[in-house]
C-alpha cells in the first residue's frame, strides 16, 4: 500500500495540521510516512500544501509528482494540482468554497459543516474525515486518538469539537 496525498488551500485553513495528522496517525499504525510542508509568502490568505506519504515500504523521497489522493480546500488549489492526479486518483472538495469541481471528485461542504458544528476552523477536519473514509488507510480510532494528542494541553473543547467534525466528515455521505 501507497498512497500520496497533497493537501492543498489557503494559509489559516489548517492544511498543516491535516497533513501532520494524517502522518502521525501513519506512524501510530507502524507505517511508513514522510510530511513536506510548503507555505506561500503570505502568512494568512496565502497559498499552503503539504505532501504525505504513506507506505507499507520504506520511502524514498517526499517528492510526489503525480498524487493518488488530493485533498482541497479553495478554487485555486483544485486548479493548480488536479492536472497532477493520477487517473483514477481520488479528489476530495471542499464544496463550500470551491464551485467548478469535476464530476468524478468527493464533493464535502467542509466549511458549512464546520460553521453548524460551531467553528469554520473545523473544516480541516471535516476534510481529514471524509479523506480517511475514503482510502480506509488507517482506521478513524487511530485518527482519532492522534487528534487527542495533538489537542492535548488545550481547552478540552476543542478536542472535542475537532473530533466531533473528523467523525463527520467519515460518516459524510453526499446522499444525505
Amino acid at each position: 500500500m501507497r498512497e500520496e496525498i497533497i493537501v492543498a488551500g489557503s494559509g489559516g485553513q489548517g492544511i498543516m495540521l491535516a497533513g501532520n495528522i494524517i502522518a502521525r496517525s501513519a506512524l501510530s499504525s507502524g507505517k511508513y510516512t514522510t510530511f513536506y510542508p510548503s507555505y506561500g509568502a503570505e502568512m494568512r490568505g496565502g497559498t499552503a500544501n503539504c505532501s504525505v506519504i504513506v507506505s507499507d515500504k520504506e520511502i524514498g523521497s517526499p517528492v510526489i509528482s503525480s498524487p493518488s489522493v488530493l485533498l482541497v480546500m479553495n478554487e485555486q488549489s483544485l486548479i493548480k494540482y488536479l492536472p497532477r492526479v493520477k487517473k483514477n486518483g481520488l479528489v476530495i472538495v471542499n464544496s463550500s468554497l470551491v464551485k467548478s469541481y469535476p464530476d468524478a471528485s468527493i464533493q464535502v461542504p467542509a466549511t458549512g459543516i464546520a460553521i453548524e458544528l460551531g467553528d469554520v476552523r473545523a473544516a480541516n477536519m471535516v476534510m481529514l474525515g471524509r479523506l480517511i473514509f475514503g482510502t480506509n488507510i488507517f482506521s478513524k480510532e487511530i485518527v482519532t486518538e492522534v487528534i487527542k494528542d495533538v489537542f492535548k494541553g488545550k481547552q478540552e473543547f476543542v478536542a472535542e469539537l475537532n473530533i466531533k467534525a473528523f467523525l463527520k466528515g467519515n460518516n459524510y455521505d453526499k446522499k444525505s
